[in-house]
């Protein structure tokens, strides 16, 4: 089983002052969302960017993984939090860096160490992890809460 979604932007002008849009198509739950290079260099302005999303689906893809990995185990959460800030670099050309997932959680009958070590599986088995594996640096911070 799989299934296809798709996001559209549009774009108007050179990458510096130019400015575009990005909608959620598939869902038609955001959008349209304000892109430019400003929003993704320097402060955001009511304006998304790549990283954004990319942070935003990293996240609720890594809270899947780990609610999947307790429910199977028999202790599903009460509650997770997952934060990504994704890092974007001019340095040696314009690529992401580094992905720093933090997550926090609430998992009854569960400790530490086997929250820790879950949100490691997580960050090696979740799809979009996968997706920019070798080419980006990913850590995690878990902790229970």
């Amino acid at each position: 089983m799989g299934a296809d979604r798709k996001a559209t932007t549009q774009w108007k002008g050179d990458l510096k002052s130019g400015q575009g849009t990005v909608s959620l198509d598939s869902s038609g739950v955001a959008g349209p969302l304000a892109v430019s290079w400003p929003a993704r260099t320097e402060e955001a302005q009511g304006q998304t960017s790549p990283e954004e999303l990319i942070a935003a689906a990293h996240a609720t893809c890594f809270s899947m993984v780990m609610a999947k990995t307790f429910g199977e185990s028999g202790n599903p959460p009460e509650s997770l939090e997952t934060s990504a800030v994704v890092t974007f670099s001019l340095d040696g050309g314009a690529h992401i860096s580094k992905v720093a997932l933090r997550v926090r959680g609430n998992v009854p009958g569960v400790d530490a160490e086997a929250f820790s070590k879950a949100a490691e599986a997580a960050k090696e088995g979740c799809p979009v992890s996968k997706a920019l594996a070798g080419n980006v640096e990913i850590t995690v911070d878990a902790a229970l809460a």
